[in-house]
């Protein structure tokens, strides 16, 4: 099933200022045991040289010289925006150098999309369609070496770690991707709430694997597995024939973007669940 047809609901992102965002961040980072809850971290705002022109990106990492794990976010179909930022923060609390970055650059800088986008309106998904466009799977893989290059640029980057890329909805399969573009880089892929993971074309991402040399974590919406069952078991069957460590999990009750805060389907349990995992993983892997 695409990511494009699955995303449901209203996404808000009310406009507010970065500290408010920035005191969320930290009122939720002391839910599932966060360890640096409080922690303070530098954000900025950054610009990554690729291939096919300049990413506008976000940037963070705990005050201090590190040095961190390097981990790449790559955010929905709705891009970079305030939640997202927020969630690179919070990331970045715990330890690591964060990089999520503007999956449309090449059309349009970020925010792509203003306040109180509403993906049940027509009118606002068609917005999104040339965006979307934009993103090929040779580009995904360009942007993602590109992208590496950039954190591991980083005085803060522990480049004697592993990095990680974690992605939600579309970023699901560039998660994947980046796992085979940068594979001696990348030791831990997260997806949560991914659409199209496992497709019957030729460059589905899931046909990626053999190139990769990564752990999986792989979160899966309970409506996604609904309407086509087969797809986790046609994902756990192409991790084992290709060697790969996977632990796949239907989020029983939780619908496909349940994990994007501001999001109408955003389930703050389910999520906090999520979250905890990405954090073992990361924190058992990257090293």
């Amino acid at each position: 099933m695409c990511d494009d047809d699955i995303h449901p609901g209203l996404v808000v992102d009310p406009t507010v200022s970065r500290r408010t965002f920035g005191l969320a961040a930290l009122a939720v980072a002391g839910v599932a045991g966060s360890a640096r809850a409080g922690t303070p971290v530098v954000e900025r705002d950054v610009r990554v040289t690729t291939t096919d022109g300049v990413a506008d990106a976000a940037l963070y990492h705990p005050e201090g010289r590190g040095p961190w794990p390097a981990v790449l976010l790559w955010p929905d179909i709705i891009s970079l925006r305030p939640t997202f930022r927020e969630m690179g923060r919070r990331l970045a609390a715990e330890g690591y150098v964060v990089l999520v970055p503007n999956l449309y650059y090449r059309v349009k800088r970020a925010p792509v999309v203003e306040s109180g986008f509403n993906w049940a309106d027509p009118e606002d998904r068609a917005k999104i369609v040339p965006l979307r466009a934009s993103v090929t799977p040779e580009g995904t893989d360009s942007d993602a070496i590109a992208f590496l290059a950039f954190l591991d640029a980083q005085p803060q980057a522990d480049k004697t770690k592993k990095a990680g890329v974690q992605g939600y909805c579309m970023g699901g399969p560039l998660s994947f991707r980046t796992a085979a573009a940068v594979s001696d880089r990348i030791a831990a892929v997260a997806s949560f709430h991914g659409g199209g993971l496992v497709t019957d074309q030729p460059d589905s991402p899931h046909l990626l694997l053999p190139k990769t040399k990564a752990e999986y974590l792989i979160c899966v919406a309970d409506n996604d597995d609904k309407a086509d069952p087969t797809v986790k078991d046609r994902l756990a069957a192409a991790m084992k024939a290709a060697g790969r460590t996977a632990r796949i999990e239907v989020y029983a009750g939780a619908s496909h973007g349940w994990c994007v805060r501001g999001s109408a389907v955003y389930d703050e349990p389910a999520a906090e669940k999520a979250w905890a995992e990405l954090l073992a993983f990361y924190k058992r892997v990257l090293v």
